[in-house]
């Protein structure tokens, strides 16, 4: 495993209100998240990166207010209709 370092100051992490372990947690769930939005990772490697269950990641999908699809209604509806 890979270990990241970052450094944040005193005054960031005192206004996050969090400790640097839930700091941490919390950037690689919300990195997670976004790659995910952006298509660059899958459900799985987004739920690997952030430390959670598929079903967790969808949770918190839910929670950033993320779609849980990858797909925009018009993919759907192409793929669905016969040709």
């Amino acid at each position: 495993m890979t270990e990241l370092r970052i450094e944040v100051s005193d005054g960031a992490l005192a206004g996050m209100r969090l400790d640097p372990a839930a700091l941490a947690a919390e950037l690689r769930l919300a990195a997670a998240v976004k790659w995910y939005e952006l298509g660059r990772v899958s459900q799985g490697r987004a739920a690997e990166i952030a430390g959670l269950s598929r079903a967790e990641l969808i949770d918190a999908l839910g929670r950033f207010g993320v779609s849980p699809f990858q797909e925009t209604a018009e993919e759907l509806i192409a793929e669905a209709t016969p040709k």
